[in-house]
Protein backbone atom coordinates (compact mmCIF):
# COMPACT_ATOMS: atom_id res chain seq x y z
CA UNK A 1 0.00 0.00 0.00
CA UNK A 2 0.86 3.50 -0.83
CA UNK A 3 0.64 6.19 1.89
CA UNK A 4 1.02 10.17 1.69
CA UNK A 5 1.19 11.11 5.22
CA UNK A 6 0.82 15.14 5.01
CA UNK A 7 1.92 17.66 8.02
CA UNK A 8 2.84 20.95 7.77
CA UNK A 9 6.18 20.28 9.95
CA UNK A 10 8.27 17.89 8.11
CA UNK A 11 11.41 18.32 10.96
CA UNK A 12 10.95 17.15 14.93
CA UNK A 13 8.63 20.03 16.10
CA UNK A 14 6.12 18.03 18.66
CA UNK A 15 3.74 15.50 19.14
CA UNK A 16 2.34 15.50 15.55
CA UNK A 17 5.80 14.89 14.01
CA UNK A 18 6.49 12.33 16.64
CA UNK A 19 3.68 10.55 15.61
CA UNK A 20 3.74 10.69 11.62
CA UNK A 21 7.63 9.87 12.25
CA UNK A 22 7.18 6.83 14.07
CA UNK A 23 4.20 5.88 12.16
CA UNK A 24 5.70 5.84 8.84
CA UNK A 25 9.09 3.81 9.91
CA UNK A 26 6.57 1.15 11.32
CA UNK A 27 4.31 1.11 8.19
CA UNK A 28 7.51 0.70 5.74
CA UNK A 29 9.20 -2.14 7.90
CA UNK A 30 6.10 -4.18 6.93
CA UNK A 31 6.52 -3.46 3.39
CA UNK A 32 4.52 -0.46 2.83
CA UNK A 33 5.67 2.89 0.76
CA UNK A 34 5.54 6.23 2.86
CA UNK A 35 6.13 9.69 1.28
CA UNK A 36 5.74 12.75 3.08
CA UNK A 37 4.36 16.16 2.09
CA UNK A 38 4.42 19.73 3.70
CA UNK A 39 6.71 22.48 4.16
CA UNK A 40 10.69 22.83 3.08
CA UNK A 41 12.39 23.39 6.17
CA UNK A 42 16.55 23.78 7.06
CA UNK A 43 15.58 21.01 9.45
CA UNK A 44 13.95 18.43 7.11
CA UNK A 45 14.21 15.31 7.64
CA UNK A 46 11.53 13.23 5.64
CA UNK A 47 9.93 13.85 2.06
CA UNK A 48 8.90 12.69 -1.54
CA UNK A 49 10.78 11.80 -4.51
CA UNK A 50 9.88 14.43 -6.57
CA UNK A 51 11.23 16.76 -3.97
CA UNK A 52 8.07 19.04 -3.62
CA UNK A 53 7.11 20.95 -0.64
CA UNK A 54 5.62 24.51 0.13
CA UNK A 55 8.05 27.51 1.25
CA UNK A 56 9.01 27.66 4.84
CA UNK A 57 6.35 30.23 6.55
CA UNK A 58 7.66 31.56 9.50
CA UNK A 59 5.17 33.67 11.26
CA UNK A 60 7.48 34.99 13.82
CA UNK A 61 10.20 36.46 11.26
CA UNK A 62 10.45 37.07 7.55
CA UNK A 63 10.01 39.79 5.56
CA UNK A 64 7.84 42.31 6.14
CA UNK A 65 6.56 41.95 2.89
CA UNK A 66 5.83 37.90 3.74
CA UNK A 67 4.34 39.22 6.63
CA UNK A 68 1.54 41.11 4.60
CA UNK A 69 0.91 38.37 2.49
CA UNK A 70 0.67 35.42 5.03
CA UNK A 71 -2.63 36.60 6.33
CA UNK A 72 -4.28 35.33 2.60
CA UNK A 73 -1.42 32.48 2.63
CA UNK A 74 -3.19 30.75 5.43
CA UNK A 75 -6.93 30.68 4.79
CA UNK A 76 -6.12 29.43 1.14
CA UNK A 77 -2.32 28.19 -1.06
CA UNK A 78 -2.08 27.95 -4.05
CA UNK A 79 1.27 26.69 -3.58
CA UNK A 80 0.28 24.13 -1.60
CA UNK A 81 -2.27 22.60 -4.22
CA UNK A 82 0.39 22.59 -7.24
CA UNK A 83 3.30 21.11 -5.05
CA UNK A 84 0.95 18.23 -3.76
CA UNK A 85 0.22 17.53 -7.45
CA UNK A 86 3.34 16.86 -8.40
CA UNK A 87 3.64 14.46 -5.15
CA UNK A 88 0.55 12.54 -6.18
CA UNK A 89 1.00 12.00 -10.07
CA UNK A 90 4.40 11.08 -8.88
CA UNK A 91 3.36 8.98 -6.19
CA UNK A 92 0.53 7.97 -7.09
CA UNK A 93 -0.97 7.10 -2.98
CA UNK A 94 -3.84 4.92 -1.98
CA UNK A 95 -3.79 6.70 1.20
CA UNK A 96 -3.73 10.56 2.36
CA UNK A 97 -3.09 10.54 5.39
CA UNK A 98 -3.80 14.31 6.77
CA UNK A 99 -2.12 15.42 10.03
CA UNK A 100 -1.63 19.17 10.98
CA UNK A 101 -2.37 21.52 8.39
CA UNK A 102 -4.12 24.53 8.73
CA UNK A 103 -3.21 27.57 8.23
CA UNK A 104 0.86 26.55 6.61
CA UNK A 105 -0.89 24.11 4.14
CA UNK A 106 -4.26 24.97 4.33
CA UNK A 107 -7.54 22.78 3.68
CA UNK A 108 -7.20 24.13 0.00
CA UNK A 109 -5.30 20.93 -0.45
CA UNK A 110 -8.38 18.77 0.18
CA UNK A 111 -9.54 21.05 -2.78
CA UNK A 112 -6.65 19.31 -4.95
CA UNK A 113 -6.89 15.77 -3.84
CA UNK A 114 -10.76 15.40 -4.12
CA UNK A 115 -10.21 16.48 -8.08
CA UNK A 116 -7.37 13.85 -8.04
CA UNK A 117 -9.68 11.59 -6.98
CA UNK A 118 -12.60 13.24 -9.40
CA UNK A 119 -9.66 12.28 -12.47
CA UNK A 120 -10.22 8.66 -11.78
CA UNK A 121 -7.38 7.47 -9.12
CA UNK A 122 -8.76 5.96 -5.94
CA UNK A 123 -7.49 7.35 -2.90
CA UNK A 124 -8.68 7.33 0.87
CA UNK A 125 -8.13 10.44 2.94
CA UNK A 126 -7.61 9.74 6.65
CA UNK A 127 -7.37 12.77 9.25
CA UNK A 128 -5.73 12.53 12.55
CA UNK A 129 -6.86 15.27 14.81
CA UNK A 130 -4.70 15.71 16.92
CA UNK A 131 -6.33 18.96 19.11
CA UNK A 132 -9.82 21.02 18.30
CA UNK A 133 -8.81 23.04 15.16
CA UNK A 134 -11.15 22.39 12.85
CA UNK A 135 -14.14 23.08 15.60
CA UNK A 136 -11.84 26.10 17.18
CA UNK A 137 -9.91 28.10 15.77
CA UNK A 138 -7.29 28.39 18.28
CA UNK A 139 -7.41 24.80 18.75
CA UNK A 140 -7.66 24.63 22.36
CA UNK A 141 -10.76 25.67 23.64
CA UNK A 142 -9.25 27.85 26.09
CA UNK A 143 -9.43 31.22 26.09
CA UNK A 144 -5.79 32.53 26.38
CA UNK A 145 -6.70 35.70 28.12
CA UNK A 146 -9.26 33.95 31.05
CA UNK A 147 -7.45 30.95 31.01
CA UNK A 148 -10.83 29.70 31.09
CA UNK A 149 -11.83 26.38 28.71
CA UNK A 150 -14.52 27.57 26.33
CA UNK A 151 -16.82 25.81 23.91
CA UNK A 152 -18.51 29.13 22.10
CA UNK A 153 -17.13 28.33 18.57
CA UNK A 154 -18.65 24.79 18.85
CA UNK A 155 -21.58 24.38 16.51
CA UNK A 156 -19.96 26.57 14.09
CA UNK A 157 -20.22 30.00 16.36
CA UNK A 158 -16.65 31.26 15.09
CA UNK A 159 -17.16 34.81 15.40
CA UNK A 160 -16.76 34.23 18.97
CA UNK A 161 -12.86 33.70 18.35
CA UNK A 162 -12.63 37.02 17.04
CA UNK A 163 -14.41 38.41 20.36
CA UNK A 164 -12.44 36.80 23.02
CA UNK A 165 -9.58 37.31 21.18
CA UNK A 166 -8.69 33.67 21.15
CA UNK A 167 -5.66 33.53 18.82
CA UNK A 168 -2.21 34.74 20.31
CA UNK A 169 -4.70 37.53 22.33
CA UNK A 170 -5.01 39.98 18.35
CA UNK A 171 -8.18 40.97 17.14
CA UNK A 172 -6.36 40.96 13.74
CA UNK A 173 -5.41 37.04 14.45
CA UNK A 174 -8.22 36.19 15.94
CA UNK A 175 -10.03 37.17 12.98
CA UNK A 176 -8.31 35.84 10.19
CA UNK A 177 -8.37 32.49 12.20
CA UNK A 178 -12.48 32.93 12.20
CA UNK A 179 -12.62 33.54 8.70
CA UNK A 180 -10.53 30.51 7.74
CA UNK A 181 -13.09 28.11 9.58
CA UNK A 182 -16.07 30.02 8.59
CA UNK A 183 -14.91 29.78 5.08
CA UNK A 184 -13.89 26.24 4.69
CA UNK A 185 -16.61 24.93 7.41
CA UNK A 186 -19.16 26.95 5.24
CA UNK A 187 -17.92 25.32 2.04
CA UNK A 188 -18.06 22.20 2.75
CA UNK A 189 -14.18 20.99 2.49
CA UNK A 190 -14.02 18.46 4.97
CA UNK A 191 -16.41 16.27 3.66
CA UNK A 192 -13.40 15.22 1.37
CA UNK A 193 -12.08 13.54 4.37
CA UNK A 194 -13.08 9.61 4.83
CA UNK A 195 -12.24 8.65 8.67
CA UNK A 196 -11.38 11.37 11.36
CA UNK A 197 -9.27 9.50 14.20
CA UNK A 198 -9.33 11.13 17.32
CA UNK A 199 -6.87 10.19 20.01
CA UNK A 200 -9.74 10.62 22.94
CA UNK A 201 -13.56 10.12 23.63
CA UNK A 202 -13.51 13.43 24.86
CA UNK A 203 -12.35 14.91 21.58
CA UNK A 204 -15.03 12.70 19.61
CA UNK A 205 -17.40 14.19 21.46
CA UNK A 206 -16.50 18.12 20.26
CA UNK A 207 -15.33 17.11 17.00
CA UNK A 208 -19.05 15.51 16.98
CA UNK A 209 -20.69 18.72 17.11
CA UNK A 210 -20.38 19.90 13.53
CA UNK A 211 -22.77 17.38 12.10
CA UNK A 212 -20.78 17.01 8.98
CA UNK A 213 -17.69 15.08 10.78
CA UNK A 214 -20.17 13.05 13.12
CA UNK A 215 -20.35 10.30 10.97
CA UNK A 216 -16.97 10.10 10.16
CA UNK A 217 -15.39 10.34 13.66
CA UNK A 218 -13.94 7.01 15.47
CA UNK A 219 -11.68 7.70 19.20
CA UNK A 220 -7.89 5.64 18.83
CA UNK A 221 -5.77 6.87 21.98
CA UNK A 222 -2.24 7.43 20.45
CA UNK A 223 -0.14 4.64 20.70
CA UNK A 224 3.20 4.82 23.03
CA UNK A 225 6.59 2.51 23.12
CA UNK A 226 6.55 -0.54 24.51
CA UNK A 227 7.65 -0.89 28.22
CA UNK A 228 8.48 -3.79 29.66
CA UNK A 229 7.14 -3.42 33.42
CA UNK A 230 9.68 -3.60 36.39
CA UNK A 231 8.95 -3.66 39.54
CA UNK A 232 11.08 -0.65 41.44
CA UNK A 233 12.46 0.19 44.62
CA UNK A 234 9.66 3.26 45.64
CA UNK A 235 11.51 6.28 46.95
CA UNK A 236 9.67 8.99 48.87
CA UNK A 237 8.42 11.80 46.87
CA UNK A 238 6.01 12.84 44.56
CA UNK A 239 6.89 13.41 41.20
CA UNK A 240 5.27 15.82 38.16
CA UNK A 241 6.80 15.58 34.85
CA UNK A 242 5.82 18.18 31.83
CA UNK A 243 5.67 21.59 30.74
CA UNK A 244 5.78 24.28 33.58
CA UNK A 245 2.45 26.50 32.13
CA UNK A 246 -0.76 27.97 33.48
CA UNK A 247 -3.02 25.59 31.47
CA UNK A 248 -1.05 22.36 33.01
CA UNK A 249 -2.34 22.90 36.53
CA UNK A 250 1.04 23.92 37.74
CA UNK A 251 0.28 27.34 39.84
CA UNK A 252 -2.54 24.83 41.83
CA UNK A 253 -0.04 22.42 42.12
CA UNK A 254 2.58 24.56 43.22
CA UNK A 255 0.10 26.09 45.60
CA UNK A 256 -0.57 22.79 47.21
CA UNK A 257 3.42 21.65 47.62
CA UNK A 258 3.48 24.63 49.94
CA UNK A 259 0.31 23.67 51.90
CA UNK A 260 2.39 19.88 52.81
CA UNK A 261 5.84 20.78 53.70
CA UNK A 262 6.17 17.46 54.84
CA UNK A 263 5.87 16.30 51.65
CA UNK A 264 8.65 16.23 49.20
CA UNK A 265 7.62 17.04 45.24
CA UNK A 266 10.63 16.61 42.51
CA UNK A 267 9.29 18.73 39.33
CA UNK A 268 10.80 17.73 36.05
CA UNK A 269 10.41 19.53 33.01
CA UNK A 270 10.67 23.38 31.46
CA UNK A 271 8.38 26.17 30.66
CA UNK A 272 7.26 29.92 31.45
CA UNK A 273 6.41 28.88 34.91
CA UNK A 274 9.76 27.56 36.24
CA UNK A 275 10.16 31.02 38.47
CA UNK A 276 7.54 29.97 40.71
CA UNK A 277 8.82 26.84 42.10
CA UNK A 278 11.40 28.29 43.67
CA UNK A 279 11.59 29.11 47.01
CA UNK A 280 9.71 25.66 48.51
CA UNK A 281 11.59 23.69 50.59
CA UNK A 282 9.51 20.56 49.78
CA UNK A 283 10.03 21.54 46.41
CA UNK A 284 12.40 20.24 43.92
CA UNK A 285 13.06 21.17 40.12
CA UNK A 286 15.69 19.21 38.16
CA UNK A 287 14.61 20.48 35.48
CA UNK A 288 14.33 18.53 31.82
CA UNK A 289 14.92 15.19 31.72
CA UNK A 290 14.95 12.33 29.31
CA UNK A 291 15.85 9.14 28.60
CA UNK A 292 17.26 6.77 31.39
CA UNK A 293 17.27 9.74 34.23
CA UNK A 294 13.45 10.33 33.42
CA UNK A 295 12.80 6.50 33.41
CA UNK A 296 14.51 6.47 36.57
CA UNK A 297 12.34 9.67 38.12
CA UNK A 298 9.31 8.06 37.39
CA UNK A 299 9.95 4.43 38.10
CA UNK A 300 10.79 5.45 41.89
CA UNK A 301 8.29 7.59 42.48
CA UNK A 302 5.51 6.73 45.21
CA UNK A 303 3.17 7.86 42.50
CA UNK A 304 2.94 11.14 40.19
CA UNK A 305 0.56 13.73 39.38
CA UNK A 306 -0.96 15.22 36.49
CA UNK A 307 -3.11 18.21 37.35
CA UNK A 308 -3.76 19.93 33.87
CA UNK A 309 -6.74 22.55 33.32
CA UNK A 310 -7.34 22.27 30.17
CA UNK A 311 -9.08 19.68 27.69
CA UNK A 312 -6.16 17.34 27.59
CA UNK A 313 -6.73 14.28 24.84
CA UNK A 314 -3.79 12.22 25.39
CA UNK A 315 -1.83 13.07 27.38
CA UNK A 316 2.06 10.60 26.84
CA UNK A 317 2.93 11.08 30.78
CA UNK A 318 0.01 9.72 32.18
CA UNK A 319 0.33 6.84 29.73
CA UNK A 320 3.95 6.44 30.10
CA UNK A 321 3.85 6.97 34.41
CA UNK A 322 1.53 3.75 34.87
CA UNK A 323 3.56 1.93 32.34
CA UNK A 324 6.77 2.53 34.30
CA UNK A 325 5.11 0.96 37.60
CA UNK A 326 4.02 4.67 38.92
CA UNK A 327 0.61 5.12 39.89
CA UNK A 328 -1.34 8.49 38.43
CA UNK A 329 -3.60 11.06 40.46
CA UNK A 330 -5.20 13.03 37.52
CA UNK A 331 -7.53 16.00 37.13
CA UNK A 332 -10.89 14.93 35.65
CA UNK A 333 -11.10 16.44 32.76
CA UNK A 334 -10.66 16.08 28.58
CA UNK A 335 -9.22 12.73 28.18
CA UNK A 336 -7.15 12.10 31.38
CA UNK A 337 -10.09 9.67 32.92
CA UNK A 338 -10.09 7.77 29.77
CA UNK A 339 -6.12 6.52 30.52
CA UNK A 340 -6.36 5.86 34.15
CA UNK A 341 -8.75 3.36 36.01
CA UNK A 342 -9.75 5.43 39.18
CA UNK A 343 -9.25 2.87 42.20
CA UNK A 344 -7.08 0.38 40.59
CA UNK A 345 -4.03 2.64 38.88
CA UNK A 346 -4.32 5.95 40.42
CA UNK A 347 -6.81 8.58 41.07
CA UNK A 348 -8.96 11.33 40.00
CA UNK A 349 -9.59 15.23 41.48
CA UNK A 350 -11.91 17.45 40.17
CA UNK A 351 -9.50 20.03 38.03
CA UNK A 352 -8.55 23.33 39.21
CA UNK A 353 -9.41 22.40 42.82
CA UNK A 354 -6.65 23.00 44.86
CA UNK A 355 -8.54 21.77 48.14
CA UNK A 356 -9.52 18.17 46.35
CA UNK A 357 -5.97 17.88 45.13
CA UNK A 358 -4.47 18.46 48.44
CA UNK A 359 -6.57 15.91 50.38
CA UNK A 360 -5.85 13.34 47.44
CA UNK A 361 -2.33 13.33 47.63
CA UNK A 362 -2.23 13.69 51.40
CA UNK A 363 -4.55 10.20 51.56
CA UNK A 364 -2.10 8.61 49.22
CA UNK A 365 1.12 9.56 50.85
CA UNK A 366 0.08 8.61 53.98
CA UNK A 367 -1.70 5.24 52.84
CA UNK A 368 2.01 3.15 51.34
CA UNK A 369 -0.03 0.11 51.39
CA UNK A 370 -2.76 1.53 48.87
CA UNK A 371 -0.19 2.86 46.07
CA UNK A 372 1.99 -0.17 46.62
CA UNK A 373 -0.99 -1.90 45.35
CA UNK A 374 -1.85 0.59 42.69
CA UNK A 375 1.77 0.33 41.64
CA UNK A 376 1.32 -3.22 41.23
CA UNK A 377 -1.97 -2.91 39.16
CA UNK A 378 0.18 -1.21 36.73
CA UNK A 379 1.57 -4.09 35.51
CA UNK A 380 -1.61 -5.32 33.88
CA UNK A 381 -2.21 -1.94 32.15
CA UNK A 382 -1.92 -1.62 28.11
CA UNK A 383 -1.70 0.79 25.44
CA UNK A 384 -1.36 0.51 21.82
CA UNK A 385 2.37 -0.16 21.16
CA UNK A 386 2.99 1.47 17.67
CA UNK A 387 2.62 -2.26 15.87
CA UNK A 388 -1.02 -2.81 17.29
CA UNK A 389 -1.59 1.25 16.43
CA UNK A 390 -0.42 0.62 12.84
CA UNK A 391 -2.54 -3.16 12.64
CA UNK A 392 -6.13 -1.01 13.30
CA UNK A 393 -5.05 1.88 11.05
CA UNK A 394 -4.22 -0.37 8.39
CA UNK A 395 -7.96 -1.42 8.70
CA UNK A 396 -9.47 1.74 8.31
CA UNK A 397 -6.75 2.69 5.31
CA UNK A 398 -8.85 -0.38 3.50
CA UNK A 399 -12.53 1.27 4.63
CA UNK A 400 -12.67 -1.53 7.35
CA UNK A 401 -14.05 -0.59 10.75
CA UNK A 402 -11.42 -1.27 13.57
Amino acid sequence: MKILMINKFLHPNGGSETYIFKLGDCLKSQGHEVQYFGMEHEGRCVGNRVNAYTSDMDFHGGSKLSKLTYPIKTIYSAEARKKLRLVLEDFQPDVCHLNNFNYQLTPSILLEIAKWKKEGHPCRVVFTAHDYQLVCPNHMCSNPGTGENCEKCLGGHFLNCTKGKCIHGSTAKSAIGTLEAMLWNGCGVYKNIDVMICCSEFLKTKMDTNPLFAGKTLALHNFVDRIPYEKAEKKDYVLYFGRFSREKGIETLIRVCRELPEIPFIFAGTGPLEGALAGGPNIQNVGFQSGQALENLIRQARFSVYPSQWYENCPFSVMESQLYGTPVLGADIGGIPELIEAGKTGELFESGNADQLKQKIQALWENRELTARYSENCAHVRFDDVDTYTGKLLKLYRGEGL
